[in-house]
Order: structure tokens, then C-alpha cells, then sequence
């Protein structure tokens, strides 16, 4: 899909068909251009048409509110952004780090160990279009108490996420204070980056994260939580907000190069 801002091709990403508009909430939040629903004016999808002339929705074209700014120039992408890593796409490394308008770090919210345990099945149990396909990747929106909000799929791990906090951003949860984000793969910078942007405080992966996601969550105050499958999990940062009264021996705290 194609996303213009005011007509202007903005950037380029390999997605699975859906939830565009919330798609395009999401990535124009995570990436610093707009900071709430109020500032997009319009959405919609261009005329493009393949070889029948049916329309493909594969370019959607976003209208700023008037006196919002347009996006800088590091927002766009040199290249396609892809479905696997969307750090590929950036004009440089400095560029991702952007800087959040809804810092997590003051974020005083405590999750039970047990809910985190929950986690994992509950947006498994959501995801439909996995059970087709098996190729697909999620992201899930809990409260502290694990009650699942939304959960979106992609075949893109950061789609799912931007089409997740799109939804927060339309439904005036955003930032997302009180918040655990899950996803279902490994959890990578450029999803840290956006959990902070969305003020989300805890970020939830059933895998690995990258030394470099290790470092922004603990520069940006999120609690990293990775290989959260059955009842065990890695605290890479954040580990106070987690309570385990009853067994803390199953939250392992790695040692990394950051502590």
C-alpha cells in the first residue's frame, strides 16, 4: 500500500488488506507527524486500477487538519518499507529515534505476572487470519487486568502494531496509558520505538528482542518483557512494574551490556 499525506507519496509498505485507515493512524502517530485522531482531516483511497480497471485500494491518501504540520523530511522512506523490518526503509538510523510527545517513563501501572502468562494465548486465540494461513504475525492491545482490546494481523509485524495504536489513536486511547502491548513475534527496535511513541508502558513479545530494542526500552522507561510463553518470561527493563508475589523465580532478569 502506497500512503500519501496531502496527495504526497509518503511512504511504501508491504501489508495484508484491512484496517488501512487504522493503518495510516498508526504509522503517521509512531512517527511523530500527527499526536492525535483530530489532526488527520479526511482518508481515503485513490483511483488505482489494475489490468480489469477495478480499483486495487493499494494507495490511500490521508488529508492533514489545517494547521498541522507536514512531515519532515526524515519521515520518508528512501526505500519500500518491508514486511519485515521497517528500520530498512529509514534515511538513517538517527531518524528512528524519534522523540515522544507521550513519554511511558512516569507510566505508575503494575501487571500480575499471571496475566502476562495469559497473554500470549489470548491474542492467539484472535487471530483468524493466522489460523488460514499460518504466515501471519499480531499485535494486541490488553488493559493491566489482560482484558484484550483490540488485536490486528499482518503479515508485517510493525503493521500490526501501527494498525493496533491506530485504533487506540480512533478510539482515544492514545497514549495508551495503562497499557501492555503484545505481539507475537520477536520484539525489535523499531516496535519499542513505537510502543514509546503511543505512550504504551509495557511491551509484551513471546520471543527475543534485539540488543537495540533492549536499549531504547530502557532510554525510553517501557517495560520489556521477551520469551513470555507459558509461565516464564525475560524482564528486560522495567521490572518493577511487574508483580509475582507468589513465584518470582520464573521472571529471569538477563544481564545485558546496558546494566
Amino acid at each position: 500500500m502506497e500512503l500519501r499525506v496531502d496527495g504526497r507519496p509518503l511512504a511504501v509498505t508491504m501489508r495484508t488488506p484491512g484496517d488501512d485507515v487504522e493503518l495510516a493512524h498508526g504509522f503517521l502517530l509512531t512517527e511523530g507527524v500527527i499526536t492525535g485522531a483530530g489532526e488527520l482531516a479526511a482518508a481515503r483511497y485513490c483511483d488505482s486500477v489494475d489490468d480489469t480497471g477495478a480499483n486495487t485500494y493499494n494507495v490511500l491518501d490521508v488529508t492533514l487538519a489545517p494547521g498541522v504540520a507536514p512531515p519532515a523530511a526524515g519521515v520518508e522512506r528512501n526505500f519500500y518499507t518491508t514486511s519485515s523490518c521497517g528500520v530498512c526503509g529509514k534515511a538513517s538510523l538517527d531518524a528512528v529515534r524519534l522523540r515522544t510527545r507521550f513519554s511511558p517513563a512516569g507510566d505508575s501501572v503494575r501487571v500480575d505476572a499471571e496475566t502476562l502468562y495469559g497473554l500470549p494465548e489470548t491474542l492467539r486465540s484472535n487471530q483468524r487470519l493466522f489460523d488460514s494461513t499460518g504466515g501471519l504475525h499480531a499485535a494486541g492491545l490488553f488493559t493491566a487486568d489482560g482484558s484484550p482490546l483490540v488485536v490486528r494481523e499482518d503479515v508485517g509485524r510493525h503493521n500490526a502494531v501501527d494498525k493496533v495504536l491506530g485504533w487506540a489513536l480512533l478510539h482515544g486511547r492514545a497514549p495508551a496509558t495503562g497499557h501492555v502491548l503484545m505481539v507475537s513475534g520477536r520484539a525489535s527496535f523499531e516496535l519499542v520505538q513505537k510502543a514509546a511513541m503511543a505512550g504504551v508502558p509495557v511491551l509484551a513479545a513471546v520471543s527475543a528482542p534485539s540488543s537495540l530494542a533492549v536499549e531504547l526500552a530502557v532510554d525510553s522507561g517501557i517495560t520489556l518483557v521477551g520469551f513470555l510463553r507459558g509461565t516464564a518470561m525475560n524482564v528486560y527493563s522495567g521490572a518493577e512494574r511487574i508483580v509475582d508475589a507468589q513465584t518470582p523465580q520464573r521472571i529471569r532478569r538477563p544481564v545485558s551490556a546496558h546494566e
